[in-house]
């Protein structure tokens, strides 16, 4: 009796790369859901489910990101205080004037699964409001995403 074996990747065998990937002018969700797949490892022929098989993602130029439509004043984040009347709201307009890195922090994020996994994932994300970043002793690699709008 012959059975064949298939190969299932552990913890030990994932290779991570760096990327880092250029935001200037890039559609907000497009560009995300891309970073959100090389996070999570679906680039890769032996991605698995349940294993945290992405690479490590930089993104330059946060500040300079394209919404389409009206989002930037109809685009609302919610954030409480957990007292009571506590509801703040921040336009995605402010948001990108006080802080460019977390709405695409939060966009991968809500992209990305919802448990302890997910907050593995998020990790290897490392976003900039400008073109300069922290990570050049990596070597990260460019990825090109081309998701510019016309």
């Amino acid at each position: 009796m012959d059975t064949t074996k298939s190969y299932m990747p552990s913890g030990k065998t994932i290779e991570r790369k760096w990327y880092v990937v250029d935001a200037e002018g890039q559609t907000l969700g497009r560009l995300c859901t891309e970073i959100a797949n090389v996070l999570r490892g679906k680039n890769k022929p032996t991605f698995t489910p349940f294993l945290d098989m992405g690479d490590n993602v930089i993104v330059v130029n946060a500040a300079k990101i394209k919404v389409t439509g009206k989002k930037l004043d109809q685009k609302i984040y919610y954030n409480h205080s957990d007292y009571p009347g506590g509801l703040r709201e921040t336009t995605l307009r402010q948001m990108l004037a006080k802080k460019p890195e977390e709405v695409i922090r939060l966009a991968v994020k809500g992209m990305l699964p919802k448990a302890a996994l997910g907050r593995e994932m998020i990790k290897k994300l490392h976003v900039y409001a400008g073109p300069e970043h922290e990570q050049q002793a990596q070597k990260p690699e460019v990825l090109v995403i081309n998701t510019k709008l016309n």
